[in-house]
């Protein structure tokens, strides 16, 4: 989990088996009030979401798919509807640098809650090629043998 009293609503593990994520920001999220209600109540999917930097040098969470709010009215939310992120100028100053080097975009790896405010967090990431995830997935499959080999002999 990320921080101290945090509450995580939304992993993205396929991010991290699809990309080799290089560096790591937290930013904060514009959202309405029916769209907070469901992520509380945990209905989030990054699976398919990403972020994008404007020609104004805002950065957006696309795709992103937050359950409308059972209790809504007819004012709750459209579900993947653009997200401003909101992070300092240097920082998305920095993230433009990063994403124009060939191969490299940014992915959202995780939203959780920090002292009741929604964060996420964004990973500038690199796509990984066919042989590097069968390399993932061997070493995972070596981790889980090793584990299960230890818990037996104890």
């Amino acid at each position: 989990m990320a921080g101290g009293g945090s509450k995580l609503v939304s992993d993205n593990r396929k991010a991290r088996f699809e990309y080799e994520l290089l560096e790591k920001f937290e930013a904060g999220m514009v959202l309405v009030g029916t769209e907070i209600k469901s992520l509380r109540d945990g209905k989030l999917s990054l699976v398919e979401s990403y972020c994008r930097i404007d020609p104004k040098g805002e950065v957006y969470l696309m795709d992103a798919h937050i359950a409308p709010y059972g209790f809504g009215n007819r004012a709750n939310h459209d579900p993947l509807r653009p997200r401003k992120l909101l992070l300092h100028k240097k920082e998305i100053h920095k993230l433009i640098g990063k994403v124009r080097e060939k191969g490299l975009t940014l992915v959202p790896t995780k939203v959780y809650f920090k002292a009741g405010r929604a964060k996420i967090e964004i990973a500038v990431a690199k796509g990984k090629k066919i042989h590097d995830k069968r390399e993932t997935i061997k070493k995972r499959d070596m981790e889980r043998d090793a584990r299960r080999e230890i818990r037996n002999m104890v």
